[in-house]
């Protein structure tokens, strides 16, 4: 499960998984993202914001996350990694190989340092 919090001021998106990550959370993400997408031309961020990574519930959701990065990186400027996961500098140096937006990572305690950082 995905909470989802988006400011569609600056569209920056924050997501907050509370259990393994499913099919249906990133159809929910889409669907609340893609009309700012259209109408903007991109997200100002994404925020993924949690104590530790939770996984996914089967690999059908695996590879929907897979899908969903796939047609959604183009269209994101900046990705705040926010977690207290001993190597989520690591994670966020791998991701930026994967992705256009530019990535950054921060203790689980930053968020508002995040949130700084994607308005800059």
């Amino acid at each position: 499960m995905v909470n989802i919090e988006f400011d569609e001021k600056t569209g920056i998106v924050t997501l907050i998984p509370s259990g393994a990550l499913r099919e249906e959370d990133f159809a929910n993400v889409a669907e609340m993202v893609d009309p700012y997408i259209a109408e903007h031309g991109e997200l100002g961020g994404v925020i993924i914001y949690t104590k530790t990574f939770p996984g996914w519930e089967d690999f059908s959701a695996l590879v929907t996350h897979i899908r969903f990065v796939k047609d959604h990186h183009r269209h994101i400027e900046k990705v705040a990694l926010v977690s207290d996961m001993v190597i989520h500098d690591f994670t966020a140096s791998m991701v930026n190989h994967f992705v256009n937006a530019e990535v950054a990572s921060f203790d689980y305690d930053a968020l508002e340092d995040a949130k700084s950082w994607m308005k800059r």
